[in-house]
């Protein structure tokens, strides 16, 4: 039973990350785009959030730095 929760947690916290990715490549292409900025302030709030914290150990911060270094 625990696979399971941990798996469902794995994926919560990759389609964070996929979507955050989808958000910084917008920005590089056009800084000013609105829902891209929403889009980032918005994963970036769950990145810091109680929730994130319940299903991963990930230090937020690194996280984002080496999300932010790929681009």
């Amino acid at each position: 039973m625990t696979d399971r929760y941990e798996n469902l947690a794995h994926a919560i916290v990759l389609q964070a990350v996929k979507e955050y990715r989808r958000a910084l490549r917008k920005l590089k292409k056009k800084p000013d785009d609105s829902v891209a900025i929403e889009a980032r302030l918005s994963i970036e709030r769950f990145f810091y959030s109680d929730s994130f914290v319940t299903l991963t150990n990930l230090d937020p911060d690194y996280l984002i730095q080496q999300l932010v270094k790929e681009e």
